[in-house]
């Protein structure tokens, strides 16, 4: 008997590469079978392929491995700290009373996801700049408010993002690099004018935020002195948050620091007990800080010659982008927007459900949220799935990242650091995708949170990316 025949007439064990169909065939025949998951490199598209092949040229493999050492170094050593509050007006660039900046890439009025068109029309009716939310519809319209993406202004927004002039920002200083990042304070409710609710309980909410809670959030951190949040976010881990949507120990952590500079402002008792439980109202109060503190980190490592680390991720509702550390300036790549799969609160379905919005994803950019769930078991209760799936997540992540963050690190992984560094060519070669977890906001304006659960970004922005800096560096 040949060798062919002997392998035909024994027992099989078979180990399948790819197609899952073959798999279940053979198991159906009661063969032993193992499979490996495996696809293409770039889903086998040959110009993608082209693309990571010429990154692997010795020579530019070599430039780009030590420009992503360095700019994994700025984002690792860099020290955000809480200088402030100011009004929007008076902190970010290139801000004026017109401007209204939102989260996401660039995008018109007229293409605005419904919870980003109702973010705007009640930020006008915010600044006076419109009677009512249907006269603002009309002034959004007229071409005399300039919109931009908050990124483009050093400055970042949760779900719509949408920031005006008289709303209160942090102000966030990285005193290492001396670069600075803003973003607007939490509305703390489910029916907010980030999620697209815009009536007249949400105006009302804005204008105390503006006149007291801001004021006296800006005077505390005066009397009491600059946080160090990289210190505090570290200490959030520990006790169990991911910093994206599980705040329970940041917040308590943020607002400890900040409590006795707010008592010794000039505002009533009545006014500091306002604060006290508007903060307590919500474990979400520092969930923007930490993207500040993500985005001022991240910036340090925007404009690298040759990295392929990437800087910047957000939606607007409409498209999801990204922005590539040695791609320097606002050069965006960009793909569709994705539904967002998860929990819903009682009386919304899935199909209720706007796509994937806000620039909250800076938090997994930097390293945290989705990408240290296994610091948060019980961020499942909120996303869904398992604890199992949680670590598996964070362990996921090390497979599209270029080092460990060793200043951020999780107690259940035996203190890893949290995977950093997003690179755009290991994303396109393992076709993992990160992972990111996220509220959900209703499709149409006005309505507000209707849930939260997990997404990824669409392929597209990544492999646009990496034919763009094949094309740059080769």
């Amino acid at each position: 008997m040949n060798k062919t025949s002997e392998l035909f007439s024994g027992e099989l064990s078979v180990l399948n590469v790819g197609l899952r169909m073959f798999h279940d065939d053979l198991a159906a025949q009661g063969v032993d079978v193992t499979s490996v998951d495996w696809t293409p490199p770039g889903g086998g598209r040959l110009e993608v392929v082209a693309a990571l092949s010429a990154l692997e040229e010795p020579a530019v493999r070599e430039r780009i491995e030590r420009a992503n050492a360095l700019a994994v170094e700025r984002i690792v050593s860099s020290r955000p700290v809480l200088v402030g509050f100011a009004p929007a007006l008076e902190a970010i660039p290139g801000m004026t009373r017109e401007t209204i900046l939102h989260a996401g890439p660039p995008i018109s009025y007229e293409r605005m996801s419904g919870t980003m068109r109702g973010s705007v029309t009640g930020a006008l009716v915010f600044e006076g700049l419109a009677a009512d939310v249907e006269e603002a519809d009309r002034v959004a319209r007229s071409g005399a408010i300039r919109f931009a993406p908050c990124h483009e202004h050093d400055a970042v927004g949760s779900m719509a993002g949408v920031t005006s002039a008289s709303m209160y920002v942090h102000v966030v200083e990285n005193q290492t690099y001396g670069n600075r990042a803003y973003t607007n304070l939490s509305e703390q409710v489910a029916k907010n004018l980030r999620m697209g609710a815009n009536d007249a309980s949400v105006i009302e909410r804005l204008r105390w935020m503006r006149d007291v809670l801001g004021p006296a959030l800006a005077e505390a951190v005066e009397i009491g002195g600059p946080v160090d949040l990289r210190l505090l976010l570290s200490q959030a881990l520990h006790m169990g948050d991911e910093a994206h949507n599980r705040n329970i120990a940041g917040t308590t952590l943020l607002f400890q620091a900040l409590a006795p500079g707010l008592l010794q402002t000039r505002f009533s008792v009545a006014e500091k007990k306002e604060i006290f439980d508007f903060v307590a109202s919500s474990d979400y109060f520092s969930g923007p800080t930490w993207m500040a503190m993500a985005k001022a980190a991240l910036d340090a490592a925007h404009g690298i010659e040759d990295s392929t680390v990437v800087t910047t991720m957000c939606r607007n509702g409409v498209e999801f982008g990204i922005r590539v550390a040695g791609l320097p300036g606002n050069t965006w790549f960009t793909g569709p927007a994705q539904k967002v799969v998860g929990p819903m609160l009682a009386g919304y379905k899935p199909e209720d459900s706007g796509l994937d919005i806000g620039d909250s994803a800076i938090t997994e950019t930097y390293g945290v949220g989705g990408f240290a769930m296994a610091a948060a078991p019980a961020i499942v209760a909120l996303v869904g799935g398992t604890v199992e799936d949680a670590r598996a997540s964070t362990e996921e992540m090390a497979a599209i990242t270029v080092a460990e963050n060793p200043n951020v690190t999780v107690p259940g992984l035996d203190f890893r650091g949290v995977p950093t560094g997003i690179d755009v060519r290991k994303v396109v070669e393992t076709g993992v995708l990160p992972v990111i977890n996220t509220a959900i906001a209703h499709k149409h304006p006005g309505v507000g949170m209707i849930g939260a659960g997990i997404t990824h970004p669409p392929m597209e922005a990544f492999t646009s990316a990496l034919t763009a800096l094949a094309t740059r560096l080769t």
